[in-house]
C-alpha cells in the first residue's frame, strides 16, 4: 500500500482494504487494436473504409455503440475526411459512422484506441472467422503472446457425425 493510503487509514482510525476492477482504467487504455484497410468505397451518401477484420474481433462499437478513437497510422496528420469504417462481416459490422479520420488508402493500418480489455477477451469465431494474434510491446520490443488462429483451430474440436452412424 502507498504511504498516502496508509495515512488516510490512520487518520480515520480504520484498517481499510482497497479493491478495484482494473478493466477499463488500466487494461483498456493499455491496448490498441490494429486493422488493415482493404478497400475505400464511395457512395452518393458515404465514404466507406473496409477493413480486414470485423465485429468478431472488436464487438463493442456494433454491440453497444461504444466509441473507440481511430488513428490512421500510415497518415496520422493528413487532411481528414469523413469515413464510415466497416468490417468484413455482412450484418451490421460497423466500427464508426461518418468519423473524421486523416485520409485513408487501401493498405493503411488503422489503430483503435482503448481496446486492451475488449478485443481478444470478447472475440469470437462468429461466421467461422479466426481470432487475431496478440502482441505485447515492452520497453520498445515486440513479443508475440498469442498466435493468430488458423482453420485447424476452428475445426479441432469438431467431430464427424457420419462416424457415429
Amino acid at each position: 500500500m502507498s504511504r498516502k493510503f496508509n495515512k488516510f487509514c490512520a487518520d480515520r482510525g480504520k484498517d481499510l482494504h482497497l479493491v478495484f476492477e482494473p478493466g477499463k482504467f488500466l487494461v483498456s487504455e493499455s491496448g490498441l487494436f490494429l486493422a488493415k484497410t482493404n478497400i475505400i468505397k464511395h457512395t452518393p451518401s458515404n465514404l466507406f473504409a473496409g477493413l480486414d477484420t470485423g465485429f468478431n474481433h472488436l464487438i463493442r462499437p456494433m454491440f453497444y455503440d461504444a466509441y473507440h478513437e481511430i488513428v490512421n497510422l500510415n497518415n496520422p496528420s493528413g487532411d481528414s475526411k469523413y469515413y464510415s469504417v466497416v468490417g468484413y462481416i455482412c450484418e451490421t459490422d460497423n466500427f464508426a459512422w461518418n468519423r473524421p479520420i486523416p485520409e485513408i488508402s487501401p493498405g493503411d493500418v488503422l489503430a483503435f484506441k482503448n481496446a486492451g480489455a475488449y478485443c481478444f477477451q470478447m472475440a469470437s469465431n462468429y461466421n467461422s472467422r479466426t481470432r487475431p494474434a496478440e502482441v505485447l510491446i515492452y520497453h520498445g520490443k515486440d513479443y508475440l503472446i498469442r498466435e493468430h488462429e488458423d482453420f485447424s483451430d476452428l475445426v479441432r474440436h469438431q467431430t464427424d457425425p457420419i462416424a457415429f452412424a
